[in-house]
C-alpha cells in the first residue's frame, strides 16, 4: 500500500544508547563505542538517493559524556538529543519517517511521534535478535535495550514526559527474535509481546501477517535491527547469535508488511562498521593523509 506523501529520512548516528566495546576487542574501545555514529553515516551514503527531505541529529562524540544517571548510562546526553531529535521530526511534519541510525534507541522518537499522529492505528514489528524490553533498574543500562519498552510508555519518568506518544503491548511483534538478557523472557511475556524465532519466517511471513489483522491497525512502524541477520551471511551489527535471519527472508518480511499495509516509518540500526573502523584508522596513519 503505497501512496506519495511526505516523508522525512532522518539521519540519527546516536552510539552513547549501547555499551558495546567488551564484546569487540580487537577494536580501540573509543571506537567501538562511537562505532554506531560511522554505522549511520555509511547507511545515509549506501542507501538509495530518493530525493527524500533528509535531516541530521546533532550528536555528541564527547566519550567522557557518558555518566549513568536515573539508571540510563549516558543519560544527559541522551536526553539532550532526544529533544533535538523531537524538534526535527516536530518541525518538519512528517507523515512518514525513515531513520537511519544509530543505537536501536533511534527508533524511540520517530515512532512515538506517529504513535501519537495515528492515534490506536499503529502497530510495531520489532525485527531484532532482541527483545528491547529492559528498564532503568535492571542490570544492564545501556538504552538501546530500552528502546521497545519506551515506546510503549515504560522506562524513565523525564524522558517519558517528553515523548509524544506510545504503542500498546498488544500492538508489538519481535521478530527474529532469539537472545536474552536474564529476566527478559519473563518481561516480554508477562508484558504479552509475541515474539517469532527466525525459523518461524524463514518460509514465509503467514505467522506475521496473521498478527498484524488480528490487530486492526492500518498502519506500521518497523524497526530492522541488523543483528537480527544470519553472522554466518553477515556480521553487519555487534550482536553475532548464530541461526539469525537471511537477509532475503528478512527484505521479504518487510516488503510483504509493505504490499498490505501503510508503512509509516522504517528504522534500519546498530550497523558496527568494523572493517570501515580498521581501514579508516589505517588512512589517518598515513602519510600525506594524516593532518
Amino acid at each position: 500500500m503505497k501512496t506519495k506523501t511526505s516523508t522525512l529520512r532522518l539521519i540519527y548516528p546516536q552510539w552513547q544508547g549501547g555499551i558495546v566495546a567488551h564484546w569487540m576487542p580487537d577494536i580501540d574501545p573509543d571506537d567501538s563505542s562511537r562505532g554506531y555514529y560511522l554505522g549511520a553515516q555509511l547507511l545515509n551514503f549506501l542507501a538509495p538517493k530518493s530525493g527524500q527531505n533528509t535531516k541530521e541529529v546533532p550528536v555528541s562524540l564527547d566519550i567522557n559524556d557518558r555518566e549513568t544517571e536515573n539508571g540510563i548510562h549516558s543519560y544527559r546526553v541522551l536526553l539532550r538529543q532526544t529533544k533535538a531529535a523531537l524538534r526535527i521530526i516536530q518541525d518538519n511534519d512528517p507523515e512518514r519517517i525513515v531513520t537511519l541510525g544509530g543505537d536501536c534507541a533511534a527508533s524511540v522518537v520517530p515512532f512515538t511521534y506517529l504513535a501519537n499522529k495515528y492515534p490506536e492505528d499503529v502497530a510495531i514489528v520489532w525485527i531484532d535478535a532482541h527483545p528491547d524490553v529492559t528498564l532503568p533498574y535492571d542490570d544492564y543500562k545501556g538504552y538501546h535495550a530500552m528502546a521497545l519498552t519506551a515506546c510503549l510508555g515504560m522506562g524513565d519518568k523525564e524522558i517519558l514526559s517528553i515523548l509524544p506518544g506510545k504503542v500498546e503491548a498488544s500492538k508489538a511483534l519481535i521478530v527474529g527474535l532469539r537472545s536474552w538478557d536474564d529476566g527478559m523472557k519473563e518481561r516480554q511475556e508477562k508484558l504479552g509481546i509475541k515474539g517469532l524465532a527466525p525459523a518461524e519466517v524463514a518460509e514465509n511471513s503467514k505467522a506475521v501477517m496473521d498478527w498484524l489483522r488480528n490487530t486492526g491497525a492500518s498502519k506500521v512502524v518497523i524497526h530492522f535491527d541488523m543483528d537480527a541477520l544470519d553472522p554466518a551471511e553477515i556480521i553487519a551489527a555487534v550482536g553475532t547469535d548464530p541461526n539469525g535471519m537471511k537477509i532475503h527472508e528478512a527484505v521479504r518480511v518487510m516488503n510483504d508488511i509493505a504490499s498490505e499495509y501503510d508503512v509509516v516509518g522504517l528504522t534500519v540500526v546498530e550497523p558496527m562498521p568494523r572493517v570501515a573502523i580498521k581501514i579508516r584508522n589505517m588512512l589517518n596513519q598515513l602519510p600525506l593523509l594524516k593532518e
